[in-house]
């Protein structure tokens, strides 16, 4: 008997509608048991998943619950990175992966022992196939083009059965084949636990297999834009309503979310997940033990094993996983960049946009396909979570933007951020705050009489001393000069760097999760932490390809040059964590974010004391690197979101690399970070962005050098801070910024004579 879970979307005003309609015709929005797609889950107690990663290569990614990173090659728990071909998209099976090739659109299957096996049958081998689907123990596929989106109608299918020594091997038979289907166009085929189902392109729902007859589908005309099944059950949603219609086990989809609409669904072995068409959380239902389903992401594709479920997040194209079942073991993905979608040659309709691989910032990667003339699709939001605003629509080439409620700023955005503001929510936050700072009070005073026990409040005491009495609050800049000589070179090192438990800081970043992240670079990311004791802190985790390419003599070369570094205007190593194969690092903590916050990311604006204080501080900061270090370091990325603001307002330099005895041009390196200084100082002054396509020209420098050199540097003078009555200070900065950017390196000036005049100008004290 048919069994029906209608998603109700009365009450909806037509042009949302309308757009959900739009997204339901996303060919393929559907990752589950039996299910392509660009991240897929293989079901029983060997589960394991795998993504297509988003390097260009359509290579995939494996990981298993032994294995917390990516498979290396010499690996038995999972397939590796290299062991299987590229490929156009996943499907998995119990214990199995399968998938169609990039470049060929041929199948290949491989279990997570043998990787390198192709459990594909020889006679199968050499077929292309537009669609591949992997139950419990068995594989149908669909002949034809993968990228021409063609089908012959023609359906294959074979088996995969388990030896007595736990290895798994293909068999041809005729256990699946039905004669029926070769008659129909199928647009989509997915399996469970003993059936294969095919959505047909005309409209229709066929099942095949020895337990089909029990999922009880029959007499189905309409036509589905998404299809998924679990182990025995199938659901889709209807390509003209949107309604999720379900067959087979009742349990598996029993309390379906009401009057959501969905843009993607998962199947597990006994539950459903999908992802809500207007904000992108996922939501799950059926049978299972729990839910940790992330509230605060949204994503772009997920896939469901019987334990637990893994998501794409949409803001970095990360891997989340949460568990569906308690007893399960918990593990963590890859901190690898993972595809969003499948490539496909078809063009983006309306209500979705074609990714754009700019946006992830990524040098030398063009394209997250294989082919250029390939490309992703994926359905465009239409809301953002609780606690954002929608401050930019879904346009062609980009979904639509979010911003935090505490960047509302104008009418626009104050409907929806209101209830952040409610006397409720404002009298909980107050609560919650006063309670965290008793907490921290507390934890802070057994710190401080440990410190004590220790001898060393002494140094503390006056290491604070010495970096106060040099860094006036803002208010305070306005009234008072700056006295130079009250900031040291470089503040008394504490002592050798204290050494994390890896317990010890997940549990300070709440597991590592999204909610504590202060940002990302090409280390890794960094997350705030408060740790046992009441320090606020920032841990600094590299990903994947930064422990792969740093061996353990590297990372311990690295640390003992970042013991030595201590200045006030370094953002100072304070401990590490090196173990389980992590390379966790733990940095003092920057209250007032970055320098690109300020100037371009919303947040409060600077004065011109407070920014010349910046400029100079900074300088002082590469003077260190470069002059009174050996080996000199060089920062090699210096820009303004690497300029990091301290509880006083002082400029901190962060995420520099080391010059090594390797780079042959020591010089220009050096020199190389004098132009980055130019750009940061240029952007001081203008308050525009290094490269801004609103602008023409974009590049800040062909903008603001020309006018410069044409004695008119007043044009580029911020106009959204209020000019200080004395301009001159301002002017110098221009022909300082000037001189940093020019093309030929011997004609700019060092560091030490950059700071030496930024300190001259400080000390003038002209900016009122």
């Amino acid at each position: 008997m048919q069994v029906l879970y209608a998603h109700s979307l009365r009450g909806i005003s037509s042009p949302v509608f309308f757009q959900l309609i739009l997204l339901f015709l996303c060919s393929y929005c559907a990752y589950g048991f039996g299910t392509m797609g660009p991240i897929s889950a293989s079901l029983g107690k060997d589960e394991f998943f795998c993504a297509i990663d988003a390097s260009g290569k359509q290579d995939v990614i494996c990981w298993g619950k032994n294995n917390t990173s990516s498979i290396p090659p010499s690996s038995s728990a999972s397939p590796s990175v290299t062991d299987s071909p590229p490929m156009a998209s996943l499907s998995g099976g119990e214990g199995f992966m399968c998938g169609i090739q990039a470049s060929t659109s041929q199948a290949y299957c491989w279990s997570a022992t043998k990787p390198t096996i192709d459990l594909v049958p020889p006679a199968y081998q050499s077929y292309a196939y537009s669609q591949i689907a992997a139950g419990k123990n068995h594989v149908c596929a669909v002949r034809g083009s993968y990228y021409s989106n063609e089908d012959s109608g023609i359906v294959d299918c074979w088996e995969i059965l388990r030896t007595s020594d736990n290895s798994l091997k293909w068999k041809q038979s005729d256990l699946y084949y039905d004669q029926s289907t070769s008659n129909l166009a199928l647009n989509k085929i997915v399996a469970g636990e003993g059936f294969s189902c095919g959505a047909v392109r005309d409209g229709g729902l066929v099942c095949w297999g020895p337990t089909s007859t029990s999922l009880g589908v029959s007499n189905v005309s309409e036509k589905f834009s998404i299809l998924v099944s679990g182990r025995n059950s199938v659901c889709g949603l209807s390509n003209v309503s949107g309604d999720l219609k379900c067959w087979g086990d009742k349990d598996s989809f029993a309390d379906p979310p009401d009057g959501t609409g969905l843009i993607s669904l998962s199947a597990g072995g006994h539950y459903y997940c999908g992802i809500r068409a207007d904000n992108h959380i996922v939501e799950c239902w059926g049978s299972f033990n729990s839910s940790a389903v992330p509230k605060g992401s949204g994503f772009m594709a997920i896939a469901s094993s019987d334990y637990r479920a893994c998501g794409v997040r949409e803001e970095d194209l990360l891997i989340d996983c949460w568990l569906v079942n308690e007893s399960s073991a918990e593990f963590d993905p890859p901190l690898e960049l993972s595809s969003p979608g499948l490539c496909s040659s078809s063009s983006c309709v309306p209500g979705e946009f074609a990714f754009n691989v700019s946006n992830l910032n990524e040098p030398g990667l063009t394209s997250l396909c294989v082919r250029k003339d390939l490309r992703i699709c994926s359905p465009c939001g239409s809301n953002c979570s609780q606690g954002f605003f929608l401050s930019s629509p879904c346009t062609e080439n980009s979904d639509r933007v979010c911003t935090a409620c505490s960047l509302c700023q104008n009418s626009s955005c104050w409907d929806v951020c209101r209830h952040e503001s409610s006397p409720d929510v404002v009298h909980k936050k107050k609560w919650h705050h006063l309670l965290r700072l008793l907490i921290i009070i507390g934890s802070a005073a057994l710190g401080f009489l440990f410190i004590i026990t220790c001898g060393c409040i002494l140094p503390r005491l006056i290491t604070k001393k010495e970096v106060k009495s040099g860094t006036a609050k803002p208010e305070q800049q306005a009234d008072h000069n700056i006295d130079l000589h009250s900031f040291p070179s470089t503040t008394s090192c504490p002592g050798m760097p204290q050494i994390f438990r890896l317990c010890e800081l997940k549990d300070a970043t709440n597991g590592f999760k999204e909610f504590n992240e202060l940002g990302r670079g090409s280390y890794g990311f960094v997350y705030k932490a408060v740790l046992a004791d009441g320090r606020v802190v920032a841990v600094k985790r590299a990903n994947a390809a930064t422990i792969i390419h740093t061996n353990n003599r590297d990372f311990e070369m690295e640390l003992e040059i970042l013991c030595k570094i201590r200045h006030c205007n370094i953002v100072n190593l304070l401990g590490y964590c090196a173990e389980m194969g992590e390379r966790l690092l733990v940095y003092e903590y920057m209250p007032h974010g970055t320098l690109y916050d300020h100037l371009h990311g919303g947040l409060s604006p600077l004065n011109w004391s407070v920014r010349l204080k910046i400029a100079m501080q900074t300088a002082k900061g590469l003077e260190y690197l470069h002059k009174e270090l050996a080996p000199p370091i060089v920062h090699k990325d210096l820009k303004s979101s690497n300029i990091l603001l301290d509880s006083e307002w002082g400029a901190r330099i962060s995420d520099f690399g080391l010059l090594t005895c390797g780079d042959k041009d020591q010089n220009g390196d050096v020199q190389s970070d004098v132009y980055n200084f130019g750009v940061v100082l240029l952007e001081i002054l203008s308050g525009r962005k290094a490269y801004d396509g609103d602008f023409a020209p974009p590049n800040i420098i062909e903008w603001a050098v020309p006018l410069i050199k044409q004695g008119k540097a007043a044009a580029i003078i911020d106009r959204s801070v209020p000019l200080p009555r004395i301009v001159e200070p301002l002017l110098k900065l221009a022909d300082i910024a000037e001189l940093a950017v020019r093309h030929n390196p011997g004609e700019r000036p060092a560091m030490p004579e950059i700071a030496s005049w930024l300190e001259q100008i400080v000390k003038d004290g002209l900016i009122l």
